[in-house]
């Protein structure tokens, strides 16, 4: 059974350390929106399809939409305290946290009582650009501003509906206003359904922005967290990305009691982190509750005139707040502090045995270096 959870272990890390290589047939290097797939179908924020396709002239419905943009935004493991109670989507559906979140962030408003909210629609380009607009915190300008910076651009500026002329007046001066690459005077076409491409393009611009002047909700939530703790030494913060580097030691509390003289080399580990693990300037890499989990390396009882106790323990995985888990490669050897006499008898007699407690603390030191998006404790892999 140890062999098995071993094995398994081993599998789980392979697999969390694997590298997705996105690459889509159907999607040409010089495709006007090529550069955006391929950023955001690398982070996972929109996918291709079994066969290995996009679909990049494929519409978008407005579930998917909603899940799509949370993603772009980095805001997927918010947790909404006040979910809102639709006519046509129940806790159940595949989308319905990612709506919530959607709705929290002011990306979309709440249809009035009754109405539903038709997730399985198509978006339309019209909902989609609102839905960037509204994460920004942006100037406010007139409907007659809007129409007539529309008007010098856009042979269609006439007939777009008189809820978007202002958030498609901001999009065009925020450059957000996404069209299609066309030989005549371009086109808005609010009402026309999204395509997956057209999609991609106005996410990636609604992030970008989002990094500049998000609304006040998405401020606060990509905000540095901050807080009490241990320092992790070495640990270095550039914009709101934090670093544990490579032989860092990070300490965690053991749930359960592990001893040179009865524990097992490959029998697995599960330890916690007691505090908070944090940068010099007090941003917060690892909540305090963070889960690790690895497998004992090595262990030799302590035996007279024979041997020292060694217990080596070989983290392999993290599961933070967030319930997310991925790698957190690293070793810890337990030793003992020792005066100079226990140092000569321990030198010539031998016999030394090693015991950590359950709660005891061990010493992580990384093999390798941990980055983590420090406005909500996500780990890049």
């Amino acid at each position: 059974m140890k062999n098995l959870i071993k094995g398994l272990l081993t599998v789980v890390v392979a697999l969390l350390t694997t590298v997705p290589v996105f690459a889509f047939p159907d999607v040409a290097k010089n495709h006007w929106a090529a550069s955006q797939i391929k950023i955001l179908s690398e982070e996972g924020v929109i996918v291709g399809y079994p066969d290995g396709t996009f679909k990049p002239d494929d519409n978008v419905t407005r579930a998917e939409f909603a899940s799509m943009a949370i993603k772009a935004l980095g805001q997927q493991h918010t947790k909404v305290a006040q979910p809102v109670n639709f006519t046509d989507i129940q806790p159940g559906y595949w989308a319905y946290d990612a709506i919530q979140k959607a709705l929290y962030f002011d990306l979309i408003s709440c249809p009035p009582a009754g109405q539903p909210f038709r997730p399985d629609d198509s978006v339309s380009r019209g909902e989609s650009i609102s839905v960037a607009v509204n994460a920004l915190t942006t100037e406010q300008i007139s409907s007659a501003k809007a129409k007539e910076v529309l008007a010098r651009k856009y042979s269609d500026a006439d007939t777009v509906p008189e809820w978007f002329v202002i958030p498609a007046g901001k999009a065009e001066i925020l450059d957000m206003l996404i069209v299609m690459p066309s030989a005549n005077k371009a086109k808005i076409e609010a009402n026309r359904p999204a395509t997956r491409a057209e999609v991609a393009a106005i996410l990636y611009a609604m992030r970008e922005q989002a990094k500049l002047n998000p609304n006040a909700k998405l401020a606060e939530a990509m905000r540095k967290k901050t807080g009490d703790g241990f320092v992790v030494e070495g640990s270095t913060v550039q914009g709101s990305v934090g670093t544990i580097p490579a032989g860092a030691i990070v300490p965690v509390a053991l749930t359960s009691a592990a001893s040179s003289q009865s524990s097992q080399a490959g029998e697995i580990y599960t330890a916690s982190a007691a505090q908070n693990l944090i940068t010099k300037e007090k941003f917060i890499l690892v909540r305090q509750g963070a889960a690790f989990k690895g497998q004992l390396l090595d262990v030799r009882t302590g035996k007279w005139f024979v041997r020292n106790g060694v217990l080596v323990f070989d983290n392999a995985l993290i599961t933070t707040d967030n319930d997310q888990t991925t790698q957190f490669s690293g070793v810890a050897e337990v030793t003992k502090h020792r005066n100079w006499f226990m140092k000569f008898v321990r030198a010539t007699l031998k016999g030394e045995k090693l015991d950590v407690t359950k709660d005891g603390t061990i010493y992580v030191k990384l093999l390798k270096p941990v980055k983590i998006d420090l406005t909500n404790g996500w780990i890049y892999e």
